[in-house]
């Protein structure tokens, strides 16, 4: 696969969607990770301007570092890129504090900073008229809906959401992006003991992208490992019970008799 011309099929995509809207330029969150420093480069690349957003919210340090190194190479690279930075520690406490009388769930507090994050970004995006571009692959967009429902999913486009995780990597290498991010387990920081997303999820990425792969050809073989078959039932069970993040709410249309 030519990585070379991918990038420039995104980018040129990414110009598209910057003169049909009509707005300035692109904001985009960096959280240390490999999807966001690929989205954020390719965004770099077609000269528009962007906003790249660090967001901590008691994150943990190496994270951080990481998401600071990548926008500092960003800004030697590219005059057109602007860097923000924001703690919004105080505002998750306050949230979680105030909410159910602090008795929130780890999913609930995690999805709580998804949507943090995101308000945060809409709002630099009305402030500068400018696209919130998203950061998720297709195996997390697409295949089993790993990301939080109108949190790090409310975005205005999606760059990278049909490339595989592996596909990512080799584009970043092509950009190069720093080794540090490559080799990083794949995380969305929102827990407090840094749990992995294949921790999350109980597979690996390499895994769901064979069952993703092997859902889609519709192809049925008897002679799968148990493994495999834990696999497509763990990609499966995701795949259809998050099918409403990507689906517009539903409408409850009545019967209206005519006066």
């Amino acid at each position: 696969m030519n990585y070379n011309k991918i990038k420039e099929q995104i980018c040129e995509w990414l110009t598209g969607k910057i003169q049909d809207s009509g707005c300035n330029g692109f904001v985009i969150g960096v959280s240390g990770g490999i999807d966001s420093a690929v989205t954020s480069t390719l965004c770099a690349l077609t000269g528009y301007p962007v906003f790249v957003v660090s967001m901590s919210i008691d994150s943990d340090i190496n994270h951080t570092n990481r998401a600071l190194d990548h926008i500092e190479w960003l800004l030697e690279k590219h005059p057109n890129v602007g860097p923000l930075s924001y703690d919004l520690g105080d505002v998750h406490e306050t949230f979680a504090d105030v909410f159910l009388d602090g008795q929130l769930t780890e999913l609930a507090d995690a999805n709580l900073q998804s949507r943090l994050r995101m308000c945060c970004l809409y709002t630099i995006a009305n402030s500068y008229n400018c696209l919130v571009a998203g950061t998720g692959n297709k195996v997390e967009d697409y295949g089993i809906g790993f990301f939080t429902k109108y949190g790090d999913g409310g975005v205005d486009l999606s760059p990278i959401a049909d490339l595989l995780k592996s596909e990512v990597r080799e584009l970043a290498k092509t950009l190069g992006i720093s080794q540090d991010i490559i080799e990083a387990p794949p995380t969305d920081g929102l827990w407090e003991d840094n749990r992995t997303d294949e921790d999350q999820i109980g597979a690996t990425y390499e895994e769901l992208e064979w069952a993703l792969n092997y859902h889609d050809s519709g192809v049925k073989d008897n002679n799968l490992s148990n493994r495999q078959k834990e696999i497509l039932e763990i990609y499966r069970s995701r795949h259809f019970s998050t099918k409403h993040k990507l689906e517009a709410p539903p409408v409850c249309y009545v019967k209206k008799e005519k006066q």
